[in-house]
């Protein structure tokens, strides 16, 4: 069985103990990977600050781009290995994996190494107290070593989100992937050993959160700056580790998004794009719709839709080309989900469909599988209408007004994503706005221009990533004044 280890310094070190690689559709152990401890993670801190001293830190902007397009050439060379790990360790889809995930992290990197070839800044000419001038303009440095911490849901896919601009600018990294998901990050560190990125430039450490690998680099008082990508109890704990040393962080956290369907949207259209708003990747995206607010015209009939959308999905095995709905990550989180199942019938749910497990015959009932599942009939202060599931499900209610319908929507701690589905352009222009989201969607969902802003507000995160606004967070900008007379 293959061993998976960390990646310091430009060599596979084995860790102390080692820990299982669990496929979720079956249960199986496909993989061991071994646990770094906090000297490994030290080494690696070590690694990357030489690394900046005496090598990456002397390429230049164009050297450094075209590093970038060496490892999205890499990926895409060893594109199937990259799919049948993200399978084998998510569970998803063979479909989504090979047609989302491993294009998106080719794409990352040809983005970013685009972009810091291009990315201007400002330059003011002053004119001083005494009537002479000045000019004004701004550089950009590296921030030092940077601690990515990134999830199981989408994990080549948001590691690259965060490697990709963070070595553009200069900076080296030491990555600690999820515990569940750690193939394809170590696939990466084989890319980037293929593509010639100095050794220490790329680190990977595998291990856990509190004692283990996360503590270790998110406290470790040599990394810089912090991003990590996971639950909002998560990013308040690595908050606090950071607090001590004033790092910047960048958190793009969890979501209790919601989506307003209005009667003159295009129905069937507005049907397909909500089914993947629900139940994409098993619901397992922190944009996805938990909260749908349909105008009561069409409630009825909106209801009935979404629920033979449900029940159509497909639980092929994940690497047959028609399967549309995979397993949750694991078996405690399957858990966690039909906790939820359970507690929205307590508070007075109606169930349209699912809310158990689904049965097979096979392999796959020792996976950890849960039905899409659809509610409706509960009040907005219930918990399940209030707190993440992170899971296929969704609960429906109808409005009667525009103003009622916003008002309903933005009822959060959170703010990262909405969705606003109406044929009506002013409409849309009129409650986009309103949203207290960072990206509002109007009759689309998951549509995403790697050059604009991405994040949330409230329990959904701090900060913003995606073109420039990336760039500026794994930089630090410095002025320089120039009298020049």
């Amino acid at each position: 069985m293959k061993l998976l280890h960390s990646y310091i310094d430009g060599r596979f070190v084995p860790g102390k103990r080692e820990f299982a690689d669990v496929n979720p559709a079956d249960g199986s152990v496909v993989a061991r990977a071994t646990e770094a401890s906090s000297e490994m993670v030290d080494a690696a801190v070590t690694a990357a600050r030489r690394a900046l001293r005496d090598d990456w830190g002397r390429y230049g902007v164009r050297e450094r781009a075209a590093s970038l397009y060496k490892v999205a050439e890499g990926i895409e060379r060893r594109f199937a290995e990259f799919v049948a790990a993200e399978v084998a360790d998510t569970g998803k889809p063979i479909s989504l994996a090979s047609r989302l995930d491993v294009p998106r992290a080719a794409a990352n990197f040809r983005v970013f190494a685009d972009l810091i070839k291009t990315a201007g800044l400002e330059a003011f000419e002053t004119e001083t107290p005494d009537g002479r001038r000045a000019l004004n303009y701004t550089v950009r440095r590296p921030l030092g070593v940077v601690g990515i911490v990134t999830p199981w849901n989408l994990p080549l896919l948001l590691l690259t989100w965060k490697v990709a601009p963070a070595l553009a600018c200069g900076n080296a990294v030491v990555v600690k992937p999820s515990e569940e998901t750690p193939a394809t990050a170590t696939l990466l560190a084989e890319v980037m050993q293929e593509a010639g990125i100095p050794n220490g430039v790329f680190n990977l450490v595998h291990g856990f959160g509190p004692g283990s690998a996360g503590e270790f680099l998110v406290s470790h008082p040599e990394v810089n700056a912090v991003t990590f990508t996971g639950e909002s109890q998560t990013g308040a704990s690595i908050m606090k580790a950071c607090a001590s040393t004033v790092k910047p962080v960048s958190f793009e956290l969890g979501g209790k998004n919601a989506a307003i369907v209005f009667a003159d949207c295009d129905f069937d259209a507005t049907l397909a794009g909500m089914s993947d708003a629900v139940f994409l990747n098993t619901g397992q995206v922190c944009l996805c719709a938990e909260r749908v607010y349909v105008e009561r015209t069409i409630f009825d009939r909106f209801v009935e839709g979404l629920r033979t959308k449900a029940e159509a999905q497909n639980f092929a095995w994940p690497m047959d080309e028609t399967a549309t709905m995979g397993p949750l990550i694991s078996a405690k989180h399957r858990e966690k989900v039909l906790a939820y199942y359970r507690l929205a019938r307590e508070e007075g749910a109606e169930v349209v469909t699912g809310g158990d497990v689904p049965k097979f015959g096979d392999a796959r009932d020792q996976g950890f599988y849960v039905q899409p599942t659809i509610f409706t009939g509960l009040a907005e202060t219930a918990r399940c209408v209030k707190e993440e599931i992170f899971g296929p499900a969704c609960h429906i209610a109808a409005f009667d007004s525009e103003e009622g319908a916003v008002a309903l929507a933005n009822d959060t701690r959170y703010g990262l994503a909405a969705s606003v589905w109406t044929n009506d352009l002013k409409r849309a222009h009129r409650v986009a706005p309103q949203m207290n989201a960072g990206i509002t969607w109007v009759n689309c969902w998951f549509l995403r221009d790697l050059r604009t802003p991405f994040g949330g507000a409230g329990l959904s995160g701090i900060g913003r990533e995606g073109g420039v606004h990336s760039l500026n967070f794994y930089s630090e900008l410095n002025n320089i004044c120039i009298r020049t007379e």
